[in-house]
């Protein structure tokens, strides 16, 4: 059976509606723009599956990956993955890939003015990684972006195991596998050294953000 075919056999017919009207990345990405961020970072919740991504109505940064990686599945793309490392003081980011015309593009939930959607105008998935670099510093206006994986294909992994689960374990080893996939370095440290920080207003960017918990805090 295609993927695909296994994908849609998953979902309920209410889940499938909404899947149907999600037919381009540009739709998926318009969606995942409107859900609320979900601020748990511990216990299950900080392991949602694209199905209760859906019930409950809240994602963040790995869990819109894998609604948006789910979606294109279901229109019978291939479910691809990148992710991206950081410096021990910033925070690891997950998006999900797509081509169009041959070029790559990448769809992504975040909270923040940057490391967002990308158009398909890059020719391979280095390119579209490096379009990130400059968007990834710290408060102290150091960039922190250090590598970022090859595209992961989330076919090695039967559609119940990671979409329609309910089993956080499930998606931790996910996650872990994700992580410890092959990555590439972005930059040598001899570049590094010559990057220029952040400049004040891009700094003030980072303070914009789509939503915020019942105390004002925000996260990716």
């Amino acid at each position: 059976m295609h993927y695909r075919d296994e994908v849609r056999a998953l979902l309920s017919p209410l889940e499938r509606r909404v899947f149907e009207k999600l037919n381009s990345p540009q739709k998926v990405q318009d969606f995942l723009d409107k859900l609320e961020i979900n601020f748990e970072d511990t216990g299950g919740e900080a392991y949602l599956s694209p199905r209760q991504v859906l019930a409950k109505g809240k994602a963040q940064c790995i869990q819109g990956a894998l609604f948006a990686a789910t979606t294109l599945s279901y229109h019978g793309a291939p479910p691809l993955l990148m992710d991206f490392k950081t410096t021990r003081k910033d925070e690891d980011h997950v998006v999900a890939l797509f081509k169009q015309d041959g070029l790559w593009g990448a769809i992504s939930k975040t909270n923040h003015v940057v490391l967002r959607w990308r158009d398909p105008v890059y020719k391979n998935p280095r390119e579209l990684a490096m379009s990130y670099f400059n968007e990834y510093y710290l408060w102290s206006g150091k960039k922190s972006m250090r590598g970022f994986s090859k595209p992961f294909d989330l076919r090695r992994y039967p559609p119940a195991f990671w979409i329609t689960t309910e089993n956080h374990v499930n998606l931790k080893k996910l996650e872990r596998e994700l992580d410890a996939s092959p990555h590439e370095i972005s930059v040598t440290k001899k570049i590094l050294k010559n990057c220029r920080h952040a400049s004040p207003i891009e700094l003030r960017a980072l303070e914009l953000n789509d939503f915020y918990d019942a105390r004002g805090k925000t996260v990716g």
